[in-house]
């Protein structure tokens, strides 16, 4: 019955460092995706500070002007020039955050900390998994690894002693 449960607790092992290793190559998806997205604002915010300095106003001034309108559009188009920008500025500190990372498994930390969340769903949606070559896949593999198992143990221990102290007859 215990090489069962070894053999059991090695199975679970070697799947949570499976899993745990593809922590890594997540957090290189979304930064991957982190810089589509920085890119694609960063064009967009470009493009409406071009807009105004051609019209002869500051990008404040001209978010202002949007907001003052009358027209119902035209607040919005504002409103969405303003979130783009505060957006902008979220997911270049965060890209700062995963670029700086450093030590083993840095760029995971730096990623929970601090997620974009539609970004994370995106990433999540399209993740493809990968076999861990990197120093931080093999880390979280082995880290995984020794938390599945260590746990299983623990777990089969207490259930083996709860089981021999049911079965123990009592003096009395």
């Amino acid at each position: 019955m215990f090489g069962v449960l070894r053999t059991i607790g090695l199975a679970l092992g070697l799947l949570g460092g499976t899993v745990a290793a593809q922590g890594p190559e997540f957090a290189q998806q979304y930064a991957q995706r982190l810089g589509g997205a920085t890119d694609e604002l960063r064009r967009v915010v470009t493009t409406f500070e071009r807009d105004a300095a051609a019209t002869g106003n500051s990008r404040e001034a001209a978010l202002d002007r949007l907001r003052a309108s009358g027209d119902p559009l035209t607040v919005r188009r504002g409103e969405a020039a303003r979130e783009d920008m505060e957006r902008l500025k979220t997911l270049t500190e965060q890209q700062q955050a995963l670029a700086t990372a450093s030590g083993p498994l840095g760029r995971m930390v730096a990623l929970i900390r601090n997620p974009d969340l539609p970004l994370t769903r995106a990433t999540y949606q399209d993740y493809a998994p990968a076999v861990p070559t990197t120093a931080d896949g093999l880390i979280a593999g082995f880290l995984g690894f020794l938390a599945t198992w260590g746990g299983w143990r623990v777990l089969s221990d207490v259930g083996r002693r709860l089981t021999r102290l049911r079965r123990a007859p009592s003096t009395a």
